[in-house]
């Protein structure tokens, strides 16, 4: 069984939404990171992915996002104690909230940085690395039709 863990590539004008996580996390300490989290169960649910992001959004950084949110992609990696997580990353555009630690147990600090700051930064992994150039990509695709959109994903 997986856990679901879902992220949000944020972004404001030509900046993303980073935050280097607790040292007190478990899992990538002190590394930079898109703020996210478990997916709680809920039983029957619509929305939960989306639900849940706006939920860890608030609680962890204290900010609000744009309606629509585009899906980017996924992957899963294994916790030290061997669970299993498919993590979903979802392109998403500031709303309003200025962005700060709100959970110091789980973010350290709050930063807007650059695709190539995120690339060039120390403290990045390589699947950070992947998402985030996925994220810029989708946004710069020019204005398409919805079937040309799902064409170019497709491929």
């Amino acid at each position: 069984m997986f856990l679901i863990n879902v992220e949000g590539a944020v972004y404001r004008e030509d900046k993303w939404l980073m935050i280097e996580r607790s040292h007190k996390e478990e899992h990538a300490a002190g590394m930079l990171s898109f703020v996210g989290g478990m997916v709680d169960p809920e039983g029957a649910s619509s929305n939960i992915l989306e639900r849940t992001l706006r939920r860890e959004l608030m609680e962890e950084v204290g900010i609000n996002v744009q309606e629509k949110m585009t899906y980017v992609r996924n992957t899963s990696f294994v916790l030290a104690d061997g669970q299993e997580v498919v993590d979903i990353v979802f392109l998403c555009e500031w709303q309003s909230g200025e962005p700060y630690p709100k959970s110091p147990d789980e973010v350290e600090a709050v930063h807007w940085m650059t695709t190539d700051e995120i690339i060039n930064h120390p403290q990045t992994e390589f699947y950070l690395h992947d998402n985030i150039r996925e994220a810029a990509r989708l946004r710069n695709l020019p204005k398409q039709s919805t079937n040309e959109q799902e064409s170019y994903r497709s491929r």
